[in-house]
Protein backbone atom coordinates (compact mmCIF):
# COMPACT_ATOMS: atom_id res chain seq x y z
CA UNK A 1 0.00 0.00 0.00
CA UNK A 2 2.80 2.09 0.83
CA UNK A 3 3.90 2.29 -2.68
CA UNK A 4 0.39 3.15 -4.06
CA UNK A 5 0.38 6.55 -2.10
CA UNK A 6 2.69 8.41 -3.24
CA UNK A 7 0.95 7.80 -6.69
CA UNK A 8 -2.47 10.11 -5.39
CA UNK A 9 -1.56 13.49 -5.17
CA UNK A 10 -2.54 14.17 -0.81
CA UNK A 11 -5.67 15.96 -2.35
CA UNK A 12 -6.84 13.75 -3.95
CA UNK A 13 -6.50 10.98 -1.41
CA UNK A 14 -7.77 13.32 1.03
CA UNK A 15 -10.82 13.88 -0.69
CA UNK A 16 -11.33 10.09 -1.30
CA UNK A 17 -11.02 9.65 2.01
CA UNK A 18 -13.60 12.11 2.86
CA UNK A 19 -16.27 10.58 -0.18
CA UNK A 20 -15.81 6.70 0.71
CA UNK A 21 -17.25 6.50 3.71
CA UNK A 22 -16.49 2.48 3.36
CA UNK A 23 -13.20 3.60 4.05
CA UNK A 24 -11.46 2.90 7.72
CA UNK A 25 -10.64 6.74 9.19
CA UNK A 26 -6.96 6.21 9.23
CA UNK A 27 -6.41 4.15 6.08
CA UNK A 28 -7.84 3.55 3.06
CA UNK A 29 -8.86 0.68 1.58
CA UNK A 30 -5.62 -0.64 -0.14
CA UNK A 31 -8.01 -2.82 -2.63
CA UNK A 32 -9.71 0.36 -4.01
CA UNK A 33 -6.83 2.31 -3.82
CA UNK A 34 -5.21 -0.88 -5.98
CA UNK A 35 -8.55 -0.54 -8.48
CA UNK A 36 -8.35 3.04 -8.55
CA UNK A 37 -5.12 3.10 -10.11
CA UNK A 38 -5.58 -0.04 -12.02
CA UNK A 39 -8.16 1.66 -13.48
CA UNK A 40 -7.27 4.50 -14.58
CA UNK A 41 -3.55 2.78 -15.90
CA UNK A 42 -5.78 0.95 -18.13
CA UNK A 43 -8.47 3.43 -19.02
CA UNK A 44 -7.92 5.52 -21.86
CA UNK A 45 -11.32 7.98 -21.49
CA UNK A 46 -9.50 9.76 -18.91
CA UNK A 47 -7.59 12.60 -20.24
CA UNK A 48 -6.71 13.90 -16.47
CA UNK A 49 -5.91 11.48 -13.58
CA UNK A 50 -6.97 13.77 -11.02
CA UNK A 51 -10.19 13.96 -12.94
CA UNK A 52 -10.66 10.01 -12.88
CA UNK A 53 -9.63 9.85 -9.57
CA UNK A 54 -11.85 11.94 -8.15
CA UNK A 55 -14.53 11.21 -11.13
CA UNK A 56 -14.49 7.40 -9.69
CA UNK A 57 -13.97 8.49 -6.18
CA UNK A 58 -17.48 10.28 -5.91
CA UNK A 59 -19.39 8.04 -8.39
CA UNK A 60 -18.28 5.07 -6.40
CA UNK A 61 -20.12 6.38 -3.53
CA UNK A 62 -23.29 6.57 -5.10
CA UNK A 63 -23.08 3.02 -6.82
CA UNK A 64 -22.33 1.20 -3.42
CA UNK A 65 -26.42 0.83 -2.97
CA UNK A 66 -26.11 -1.35 -5.80
CA UNK A 67 -22.63 -3.03 -6.25
CA UNK A 68 -21.02 -3.53 -2.82
CA UNK A 69 -17.24 -4.71 -3.67
CA UNK A 70 -15.42 -1.61 -3.72
CA UNK A 71 -12.97 -3.17 -6.93
CA UNK A 72 -15.94 -3.92 -8.97
CA UNK A 73 -17.80 -0.60 -8.39
CA UNK A 74 -14.51 0.95 -9.85
CA UNK A 75 -14.36 -1.49 -12.85
CA UNK A 76 -17.90 -1.46 -14.05
CA UNK A 77 -17.46 3.03 -13.39
CA UNK A 78 -14.45 2.64 -15.77
CA UNK A 79 -16.70 0.69 -18.33
CA UNK A 80 -19.19 3.10 -18.39
CA UNK A 81 -16.85 5.83 -18.58
CA UNK A 82 -14.89 4.35 -21.22
CA UNK A 83 -18.39 3.94 -23.54
CA UNK A 84 -19.97 6.90 -22.67
CA UNK A 85 -17.05 9.06 -23.71
CA UNK A 86 -16.67 7.25 -26.36
CA UNK A 87 -20.18 7.74 -27.37
CA UNK A 88 -20.08 11.26 -26.96
CA UNK A 89 -22.10 10.87 -23.84
CA UNK A 90 -21.76 12.47 -19.77
CA UNK A 91 -21.25 9.34 -18.13
CA UNK A 92 -23.79 10.29 -15.24
CA UNK A 93 -26.34 10.37 -17.74
CA UNK A 94 -25.35 6.57 -18.62
CA UNK A 95 -25.49 5.91 -15.01
CA UNK A 96 -28.61 7.35 -14.40
CA UNK A 97 -29.88 5.81 -17.02
CA UNK A 98 -28.61 2.38 -15.87
CA UNK A 99 -30.00 3.17 -12.93
CA UNK A 100 -33.66 3.42 -14.25
CA UNK A 101 -33.48 0.51 -16.83
CA UNK A 102 -31.49 -2.30 -14.48
CA UNK A 103 -30.59 -0.86 -11.07
CA UNK A 104 -27.32 -1.58 -11.80
CA UNK A 105 -28.32 -5.97 -12.93
CA UNK A 106 -25.91 -6.73 -15.57
CA UNK A 107 -27.85 -10.26 -16.36
CA UNK A 108 -31.68 -7.98 -16.03
CA UNK A 109 -33.94 -9.18 -18.55
CA UNK A 110 -37.45 -7.19 -19.00
CA UNK A 111 -40.66 -9.03 -19.14
CA UNK A 112 -40.47 -7.48 -22.94
CA UNK A 113 -37.06 -9.22 -23.86
CA UNK A 114 -34.68 -6.44 -23.35
CA UNK A 115 -31.23 -7.57 -21.89
CA UNK A 116 -28.50 -6.50 -19.33
CA UNK A 117 -27.31 -3.59 -17.48
CA UNK A 118 -28.80 -1.09 -20.30
CA UNK A 119 -31.42 -3.17 -21.26
CA UNK A 120 -31.03 -3.60 -25.02
CA UNK A 121 -33.32 -5.30 -27.21
CA UNK A 122 -31.95 -8.24 -29.01
CA UNK A 123 -33.66 -7.13 -32.51
CA UNK A 124 -30.71 -4.82 -32.37
CA UNK A 125 -28.52 -7.74 -32.78
CA UNK A 126 -30.11 -8.85 -36.03
CA UNK A 127 -30.64 -5.49 -37.29
CA UNK A 128 -26.62 -4.43 -38.18
CA UNK A 129 -25.97 -8.44 -38.55
CA UNK A 130 -24.02 -9.54 -35.31
CA UNK A 131 -26.59 -11.77 -34.16
CA UNK A 132 -24.12 -13.60 -31.98
CA UNK A 133 -23.46 -10.89 -29.83
CA UNK A 134 -24.16 -11.24 -26.03
CA UNK A 135 -26.14 -8.66 -25.18
CA UNK A 136 -25.67 -9.95 -21.56
CA UNK A 137 -22.03 -9.37 -21.83
CA UNK A 138 -21.07 -6.30 -19.88
CA UNK A 139 -19.33 -4.71 -22.41
CA UNK A 140 -21.50 -5.35 -25.68
CA UNK A 141 -23.96 -4.34 -23.65
CA UNK A 142 -22.54 -1.03 -22.91
CA UNK A 143 -21.15 -0.28 -26.31
CA UNK A 144 -24.60 -0.86 -27.96
CA UNK A 145 -26.76 1.65 -25.66
CA UNK A 146 -24.46 4.30 -25.52
CA UNK A 147 -24.41 4.14 -28.73
CA UNK A 148 -28.00 3.75 -29.42
CA UNK A 149 -28.62 6.84 -26.88
CA UNK A 150 -26.14 8.97 -28.84
CA UNK A 151 -27.78 7.88 -31.95
CA UNK A 152 -31.00 9.16 -30.58
CA UNK A 153 -29.46 12.05 -29.26
CA UNK A 154 -28.54 12.92 -32.87
CA UNK A 155 -31.70 12.26 -34.78
CA UNK A 156 -33.91 14.46 -31.99
CA UNK A 157 -31.61 17.25 -32.81
CA UNK A 158 -29.67 16.98 -28.74
CA UNK A 159 -33.31 16.99 -27.13
CA UNK A 160 -32.35 14.75 -24.10
CA UNK A 161 -35.80 13.81 -23.42
CA UNK A 162 -37.11 13.08 -27.04
CA UNK A 163 -33.80 10.94 -27.65
CA UNK A 164 -34.48 9.00 -23.87
CA UNK A 165 -38.07 8.82 -24.80
CA UNK A 166 -37.04 6.98 -27.64
CA UNK A 167 -34.76 4.90 -26.43
CA UNK A 168 -37.39 3.38 -24.15
CA UNK A 169 -39.73 3.30 -26.64
CA UNK A 170 -42.33 5.96 -24.93
CA UNK A 171 -42.24 8.46 -27.87
CA UNK A 172 -44.33 11.46 -27.25
CA UNK A 173 -44.16 10.53 -23.27
CA UNK A 174 -41.69 12.71 -20.16
CA UNK A 175 -42.15 9.84 -17.65
CA UNK A 176 -39.08 8.03 -18.43
CA UNK A 177 -37.47 10.76 -19.61
CA UNK A 178 -38.00 13.00 -15.99
CA UNK A 179 -36.96 9.99 -13.81
CA UNK A 180 -33.47 9.67 -15.86
CA UNK A 181 -32.82 12.93 -15.81
CA UNK A 182 -34.13 13.32 -12.23
CA UNK A 183 -31.28 10.54 -10.92
CA UNK A 184 -29.01 12.25 -12.94
CA UNK A 185 -29.10 15.35 -11.32
CA UNK A 186 -29.61 14.30 -7.73
CA UNK A 187 -27.36 11.40 -8.06
CA UNK A 188 -24.99 11.02 -10.51
CA UNK A 189 -24.05 14.95 -11.97
CA UNK A 190 -20.73 15.53 -11.63
CA UNK A 191 -18.69 18.91 -11.89
CA UNK A 192 -14.55 18.47 -12.14
CA UNK A 193 -14.39 22.68 -10.92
Amino acid sequence: MRRLLPLLPTAVLTLLLAILPAWAEDSPDPLLLASLESALAQDGSFEDRYVGQVWLASMSGPLERWVKPADQRVNLLSRIHREATAAGLDPGLVLALIQVESNFDQYAISSAGARGIMQIMPFWTREIGREDDNLLDLDTNLRYGCTILAHYLEVEDGSLIRALARYNGSRGQTWYPERVLRYWHQRWRFSAG
